[in-house]
């Protein structure tokens, strides 16, 4: 399994935490930056993460800013990424489970530091439960 991993400036700090958890797993992936945590705009970071988990370069992205929901945006613009965001394990399971994301998005600033972990083993570990659910993510994929 490879992991697209990007950041702003606001979510450089997780990112770093979770790079660590990623390593920990064994886990292979590759940062797309931000690099510090100097002021950087997250469309650039959310794009490149969409953009190689849609060409089949990493399986999963993880994309992490103060809220979540820049990058939620920016991800979700390109075709074929289902970017959920996930403040705990329940909705990182649910958001794979029923929308069958493929992008983690992350809030630094609603996120606890201490669920980094849970989370992110919850998204990996669930599987798209298809049936009913796949009728109505084929609504948006169309």
């Amino acid at each position: 399994m490879k992991i697209a991993l990007g950041s702003d400036h606001r979510g450089y700090r997780y990112k770093e935490i979770i790079k660590g958890i990623l390593n920990n797993k064994g886990i292979d992936f590759d940062d797309f930056g931000a690099f510090s945590e100097e002021a950087a705009d997250y469309p650039d970071f959310g794009r490149k993460v969409a953009l190689s988990v849609v060409s089949g370069t990493a399986d999963y992205g993880i994309l992490i800013c103060g809220t979540g929901n820049g990058m939620m945006m920016v991800a979700n613009k390109i075709k074929g990424i289902r970017a959920g965001l996930a403040v705990n394990a329940e909705m990182a399971r649910l958001t794979r489970a029923h929308n069958n994301a493929n992008v983690l998005v992350l809030s630094e600033l609603f996120t606890p530091e201490k669920d980094l972990e849970e989370i992110i083993d919850s998204f990996l570990k669930t599987t798209f439960e298809g049936g009913r659910h796949a009728r109505r993510v084929s609504k948006f994929e169309d």
